[in-house]
């Protein structure tokens, strides 16, 4: 995987030639190259860049020359070492099994160094990956401070680059949001802004609707409002339960938070304002 550069600055004249400008002193090779303005005047102006070569960390030098100057936000991925991300999951294993599978195909270029879970489920498909399955159990209202504080320490352990609820069903304090220190991506099964919360394909069905669908997002404190990341939907008919609603949903969630993972693991997501541009 080449290394990325992932840019947000106030558009200006000369940002392009300044960063790739920068890499070709480096003796870099660019070899991908995604930008966008939200207006050349007064607009945020966003870019991804991926690259070989250029040598060691660059990050201080970069910095100096051109990251100060422009006054940009800006992360850089090395490439040699993958992203490490940790999936929590309740009793519910599609988007689970399904992550795993790719990680272990090599579609999804992570490392998976814990599954926490809330139930014992799938402790033995998980262990069959050759990934680390961990239970903690929250019963009631009372244990979740504790429930938390626990998970919080099996992932300090784990150094995550990102956090997967491949449907946790329990909802996160923001302190553990604060305490965790990365990017937080859950997957809901409903089209956001469309029947947020529990229960969505009942009220789906009771609402008559014609397709379902399911939202990957980044988690915040407000419930299932975070920047949203992918989203797609299948078609329904009258004909058919809420059984059948979540039998199609499900092959949706899939799909919808592995290329959110993928993305987000790959560099493309920037987060402006709310929303994200996805490259």
């Amino acid at each position: 995987m080449p290394a990325r550069l992932l840019i947000a600055c106030r558009d200006r004249p000369g940002i392009v030639a300044a960063v790739a400008g920068f890499l070709f002193g480096r003796g870099a090779n660019v070899v991908a190259s995604d930008q966008h303005s939200t207006g050349p005047a007064d607009g945020t102006f966003f870019m991804r860049m991926e690259f070989v070569g250029g040598g060691a960390d660059l990050s201080p030098a970069f910095a100096a020359q051109v990251g100060e100057p422009f006054a940009m936000e800006w992360t850089y991925w090395p490439d040699e070492r993958p992203k490490r991300l940790a999936i929590l999951v309740s009793r519910e294993d599609h988007c689970l099994l399904d992550l795993l599978w790719r990680r272990r195909r090599g579609d999804l270029a992570a490392d998976v160094p814990v599954v926490i879970s809330n139930h014992p489920d799938h402790a033995a498909d998980v262990r069959a990956f050759g990934v680390p399955y961990e239970v903690v159990p929250v019963a009631g209202a009372l244990a979740k401070p504790g429930a938390e504080a626990r998970m919080l320490e099996l992932l300090a352990a784990a150094e995550p680059d990102l956090i997967v609820l491949a449907r946790y069903m329990q909802v996160l304090s923001g302190d553990f949001l604060a305490r965790a220190g990365v990017p937080v991506v859950n997957i809901h099964h409903s089209f956001l802004p469309a029947f947020p919360g529990a229960d969505p394909y009942t009220r789906a069905l009771e609402r008559g609707v014609k397709i379902v669908g399911a939202t990957a997002h980044f988690v915040t404190e407000e419930l299932d409002a975070g920047p949203i990341i992918d989203q797609d939907v299948v078609r329904v008919s009258h004909r058919d339960e809420v059984a059948v609603l979540a039998r199609l949903g499900r092959d949706v969630e899939r799909q919808v938070l592995a290329r959110a993972v993928a993305a987000v693991v790959d560099d493309r997501v920037l987060v402006h304002e709310g929303r994200t541009i996805v490259f």
